[in-house]
């Protein structure tokens, strides 16, 4: 009687001497973030595809980090378009593995028809992140709960994307305008083919001199020889240089704007080919700016290029940029996960913003009109994106991105981006995040695909668009 009075002693005693685990790492959403940066560049998808996914990435980790008792975050349902509520869990769970638990099966469901690599690596991160969890302290019963949470979580969330618009969009056929003052796409089959993934069959042919020659198209793309997707319809649509890349985009619902209206651009000046106009002076303005180009300034234009299948498109190059800020800023991980959510969700509305405008106005490329009207020997630093010209998608989605990242971690800090060391640039200085949204604006003057109106009304659109994100609630009342 008394050994067994001793053993219930000493349990009780182990049990409230027992410590709570320690707080999540924030190197936790730093891996989800690398791991949809590769997942994007290997499935090669288009800048707004990418966006729409790392905006329900972040979405998903945040209200994960969000359900934890112990967290000071507010959740992000009822400030939302379309997210009227979220279920809550009526037991004690870890932040840390609802999150992962449910990145794990929104992740498995918007990359349902990539390739088998991407799911698998999705799995195998969620369950390494939970089982470091309980390793840290997490007891099984909260673990169990917190899986349970996690995937009712993402249904609800994958139930909330299934209404914003993007598989209808699939389904509708666009038929390009035609006139001499509408655009036209000028990217070719050939211009592509030899220098990155193709969206049709993954053919890499890395005999053709321009691997070897362009340093921002060398790279580990160039390893592959065929991985081909099924030729069937798909929910992840792949970067196809050829032809119009999602002119419906900017109908989709976004995530805190209204519409895509909301943070609307001035219009562009009319197309006129008569000299003085202002769209002939602006095309005026353009080769001006960029003949004879130092070699610095194509450095500066391939730096920030972020084809698809590269550097994982212009949105993930400032998701990249904000998970270098997890370390360097020494953030803690409801300080990544809040960045991240925001971030992205910015760029994502700064998509449907600018495509709303870039397929109402459809503004002629700068190749088109200059070759057409003002030197026909012109050539840009690489080929021209496949979707009209104003606004300048890197300049709204930088700007909205940097008015995001400004508030929430300042701007008086210097820092280097190593975004494209993997593909053979090295790495960048800035003074600011200021400095850098205003040197990737004029990167795209510097590579030839966009006037200088487009850059500035580019920025202008991008930063209202980052302000309507900063009025969301992201902090619990005390």
């Amino acid at each position: 009687m008394r050994t067994t009075r001793c053993i219930a002693l000493s349990l009780l005693v182990a049990s409230a001497c027992a410590k709570p685990a320690p707080a999540p790492d924030p190197q936790f959403v730093a891996q989800w973030m690398r791991s949809s940066l590769s997942f994007v560049r290997s499935e090669r998808l288009g800048p707004p595809v990418a966006a729409r996914i790392s905006a329900y990435a972040g979405v998903t980790l945040y209200e994960g980090y969000a359900a934890d008792p112990a967290s000071k975050l507010a959740t992000l349902s009822g400030q939302l378009n379309g997210l009227a509520t979220l279920p809550k869990s009526t037991k004690p769970v870890d932040g840390a593995i609802v999150a992962a638990e449910a990145e794990r099966v929104v992740l498995d469901s918007l990359f349902r028809d990539g390739f088998a690599s991407t799911r698998r690596t999705i799995d195998s991160l969620a369950r390494a992140q939970a089982a470091a969890r309980v390793a840290a302290g997490v007891g099984s019963g909260m673990r169990d709960a917190s899986v349970a949470h996690g995937q009712v979580l993402a249904a609800a969330i994958l139930a909330w994307a299934e209404q914003d618009g993007f598989y209808a969009s699939l389904k509708k056929t666009w038929t390009a305008p035609v006139g001499r003052d509408k655009w036209v796409n000028t990217a070719t089959t050939d211009q592509y083919i030899p220098l990155m993934l193709s969206g049709e069959t993954d053919l890499v042919r890395p005999s053709n001199p321009n691997a070897a020659m362009e340093l921002e198209r060398a790279g580990e793309r160039f390893v592959f020889t065929n991985r081909p997707k099924a030729a069937k319809p798909t929910t992840l649509p792949v970067f196809n240089p050829v032809k119009p890349t999602t002119p419906f985009w900017g109908d989709l619902r976004p995530f805190v704007i209204a519409n895509g209206d909301e943070c609307a651009p001035p219009p562009p000046p009319a197309y006129s080919e008569t000299p003085g106009s202002p769209f002939w002076k602006m095309g005026r303005e353009f080769l001006d700016s960029v003949t004879a180009l130092t070699p610095e300034k194509k450095q500066i234009a391939l730096f920030w290029a972020d084809n698809p299948a590269a550097t994982g498109t212009p949105g993930f190059h400032w998701v990249s940029v904000t998970n270098q800020m997890v370390s360097r800023r020494a953030l803690r991980a409801d300080q990544a996960v809040e960045a991240y959510a925001l971030v992205s969700m910015s760029i994502a509305d700064a998509f449907i913003g600018c495509w709303k405008e870039k397929y109402r106005s459809l503004v002629v490329r700068p190749v088109t009109y200059v070759q057409r009207v003002l030197d026909k020997k012109y050539e840009t630093v690489f080929p021209t994106p496949p979707f009209p010209e104003y606004t300048s998608g890197h300049s709204v989605q930088s700007g909205a991105a940097v008015t995001v990242l400004e508030k929430l971690l300042g701007d008086t800090i210097p820092f280097i981006d190593s975004t494209q060391v993997d593909i053979g640039q090295p790495p960048r200085p800035f003074a600011s995040f200021r400095a850098a949204l205003l040197e990737v604006a004029v990167s795209r003057l510097y590579a030839g695909v966009h006037y200088l109106p487009a850059i500035v009304d580019g920025m202008k659109q991008g930063s209202c668009i980052g302000a309507r994100v900063l009025t969301l609630k992201t902090r619990a009342s005390p």
